[in-house]
């Protein structure tokens, strides 16, 4: 596909349409996107909110911005003024922002109660909304996708993470005829093997991995044994990530895919096994059937390729002869040769956004579903027994909450004993204990009434679920 057919900016004798996005939250993916806006053709960045507005000033400035033309502004007149002479504005405020004539809002806070607030402000003011911030996404997502149909506006997810750009290679995939099996993602980060050291590494920890040698290649042992004794050796690792399983909880909420079990399977693989993992059981996968989503961890020498955290399909290979041909060239094809990966190896956070934002404002459509459902949701499930009282606070790079492992599970209203969104959870303190191995359930949770998040999830649990507990409703 030619991009340059596919977006239309308009008669060139014109003048090109320009996209004007404000960016919402400046951290690592609203700054990437804010610093490389002006190397892009038809699209600009020039409003950026951060409740740190030092950070928002650095980013823009790292951009190549003109510091005599980045103006931190508190009043509407104060930001027209900058924006009608083509500056830059920056804020804390995106109420004070939306009063500026850009096309979309790109929330990039990972927050999951300021995302949402974020969320309904832009739709409210009739912009489309760009969602970075999965954290909301995964509670709230599909109601936000009604909100802004009934207002003529387009709700996104965003080429440059993982949910988008898969959506996308399903889609390519099943639009060229090839039958997907299943599909997924790299992790995050690589579990880096050095044979020398004899030392698996994955994000900067480092364990003794003595013994790997003999699970390097699998034999002829049975697939899940064999998987089973690579992640026992490296148990000191962490194995699954809630943003992994977040991510993938909005890929089923845009497709027809659907978790394998909650926890997902979350294989040590080499790229070249990725095709004979994710495959149904009877024909020696791991998979109970098709149409299957997962993540992988990626096994790899130092000097070998890696998938970057991107993202993969498995396919059905039918015709043996074109497949032979494939693997030939380095394709990556089941040792049967009754499936094959393709990968897409890259994630590049808001360097590729603007696709999604073009697609968004110049095409009316969204880079996920035409009409997101929500099938699934991300919950958290106790790895210790929890105390009544204890604070279920979300933090860190990855928005974690402490001794809570995540899991998806077919979305249900809240009620008092349904397991609460993960980030739902994160908004409050526990008013009952849970036992070890149990979900946080809706009942377990001191409430917060002014939360918009709660509100937005209660209104998405009465235009799509049934909801049976009236203290919810």
């Amino acid at each position: 596909m030619n991009l340059e057919h596919y977006f239309d900016h308009g008669d060139s004798s014109r003048g090109e349409r320009v996209v004007e996005a404000c960016v919402v939250g400046s951290g690592g993916f609203g700054r990437s996107l804010l610093v490389h806006a002006p190397r892009v053709p038809g699209l600009d960045a020039r409003v950026a909110v951060d409740l740190d507005l030092d950070t928002a000033v650095a980013a823009l400035r790292a951009a190549g911005r003109p510091l005599d033309q980045i103006h931190v502004c508190r009043e509407p007149t104060e930001a027209r003024r900058a924006w009608d002479a083509g500056h830059c504005v920056v804020t804390d405020s995106l109420a004070m922002a939306l009063s500026l004539p850009f096309d979309m809002v790109v929330e990039a806070t990972g927050q999951p109660e300021a995302g949402a607030r974020h969320a309904v402000l832009a739709i409210e003011a009739g912009r489309h909304l760009a969602l970075a911030s999965k954290e909301v996404d995964s509670v709230v997502g599909p109601m936000l996708a009604e909100m802004a149909r009934e207002r003529g506006c387009i709700v996104t997810p965003v080429d440059g993470d993982q949910p988008s750009l898969l959506l996308g290679l399903i889609s390519w995939a099943e639009r060229v005829g090839l039958e997907v099996i299943s599909a997924g993602k790299a992790s995050e980060y690589d579990f880096i093997y050095d044979p020398c050291a004899r030392t698996l590494e994955c994000d900067g920890r480092r364990i003794d991995a003595s013994g790997l040698d003999t699970l390097w290649q699998r034999g002829g042992q049975p697939l899940a044994e064999w998987l089973a004794a690579r992640a026992q050796l490296a148990a000191a690792l962490p194995q699954r990530a809630v943003p992994d399983l977040c991510e993938l909880g909005l890929v089923a909420n845009h497709s027809a895919l659907v978790p394998d079990q909650p926890s997902l399977h979350c294989p040590i693989a080499r790229l070249g096994e990725v095709a004979d993992i994710f495959e149904r059981r009877e024909l020696g996968g791991l998979l109970a059937g098709e149409g299957r989503i997962d993540v992988f961890n990626c096994l790899r020498r130092v000097d070998e390729f890696s998938p970057a955290g991107g993202v993969f399909v498995n396919v059905r290979c039918h015709d043996r002869e074109s497949w032979r041909m494939l693997a030939a060239k380095g394709h990556l094809v089941a040792r049967d040769g009754n499936a094959a990966t393709i990968l897409l190896p890259r994630h590049l956070l808001g360097l590729e956004v603007a696709t999604s934002l073009f697609e968004a404002v110049l095409n009316g459509v969204s880079s996920g579903a035409r009409v997101p459902k929500p099938r699934f949701d991300l919950v958290g499930i106790a790895e210790r027994d929890l105390p009544a009282g204890t604070a279920l606070t979300a933090h860190g790079h990855h928005h974690t909450i402490d001794h809570l492992r995540p899991a998806l599970v077919p979305a249900a209203a809240l009620a008092e004993e349904a397991p609460l969104p993960f980030y739902l959870a994160a908004t409050g303190r526990l008013r009952r204990a849970v036992a070890a191995g149990e979900p946080i359930r809706g009942g377990d949770v001191e409430l917060d009434e002014t939360s918009m998040l709660w509100r937005l999830r209660h209104q998405q649990d009465a235009r799509f679920l049934a909801c049976a507990d009236t203290r919810y409703a």
